[in-house]
């Protein structure tokens, strides 16, 4: 039997990344093409995915995933998203692999400010 006192469902990240290029802040598809394959390379497995385009082609986008979820909001008019990360801890304990997740993420928006709240549930 789980010992509830000292388990820790998982970890959750928020995170604020700043002064990005624009294109990167409007491609919706290379976002979604570089998430699939983040998760296929991390044992990640998507179960749902939605997202939306607004007029000036910033997005949100959220992926379902069987371990919990990863959302993205961009502002291109600023240079800035906010990415949300949590991976709960069925079978083993993900701290690391949402910390992976932020690091890849960082990379490939290129960002050069970045601000990260960690959260265990």
């Amino acid at each position: 039997m789980t010992d509830f006192s000292t388990y820790s469902p998982g970890l959750h990240a928020l995170c604020r990344f700043e002064q990005i290029a624009a294109e990167k802040l409007t491609q919706l598809d290379a976002f979604h093409g570089f998430t699939q394959d983040l998760c296929a390379d991390l044992g990640l497995e998507i179960v749902g995915a939605s997202s939306f385009v607004f007029e000036n082609q910033s997005y949100t986008a959220s992926y379902c995933l069987k371990e919990s979820h990863i959302c993205v909001h961009t502002w291109p008019e600023f240079q800035l998203l906010t990415l949300d990360v949590y991976l709960c801890n069925f079978l083993q304990d993900n701290s690391d692999k949402v910390r992976a997740v932020v690091e890849k993420y960082r990379t490939f928006f290129a960002a050069h400010e970045v601000s990260i709240s960690e959260v265990y549930r």
